[in-house]
């Protein structure tokens, strides 16, 4: 199953150095592997991503959505198991509404440290 997890800048580092992350009650299943489901599912967990960079400080304010491919639910995501992260290319502009904001980039996981970076 597909798996979209709102993250931030600061969960994706823990992925990063971890290997993991933590499976969170936000967590979007995509209920099939359509195309329309699976964007669906990818901007539900960006607008989660959106009000929780919010609280954050100014540059750390970036929506991220990490997807994994998972057999079943379990308390955590490993690297292993990331197919792809999804963010925005720039902090959120404070008081943004998360549904005027524009699609979120695709980053490859081997992209990671390079996003973080910015």
């Amino acid at each position: 199953m597909r798996l979209y997890l709102p993250a931030t800048l600061h969960s994706l580092t823990m992925l990063d150095v971890h290997g993991t992350l933590p499976v969170t009650e936000d967590a979007v299943v995509a209920p099939d592997d359509s195309e329309d489901a699976e964007y669906d599912a990818l901007m539900t967990a960006a607008e989660t991503s959106a009000v929780i960079a919010a609280e954050l400080d100014p540059g750390e304010r970036r929506r991220v959505v990490v997807v994994a491919e998972v057999e079943a639910l379990g308390p955590t995501v490993s690297m292993g198991d990331v197919v792809a992260v999804h963010a925005d290319a720039d902090d959120l502009a404070a008081g943004a509404d998360p549904e005027d904001l524009g699609d979120l980039g695709w980053y490859a996981t081997q992209e990671i440290p390079d996003l973080l970076a910015r």
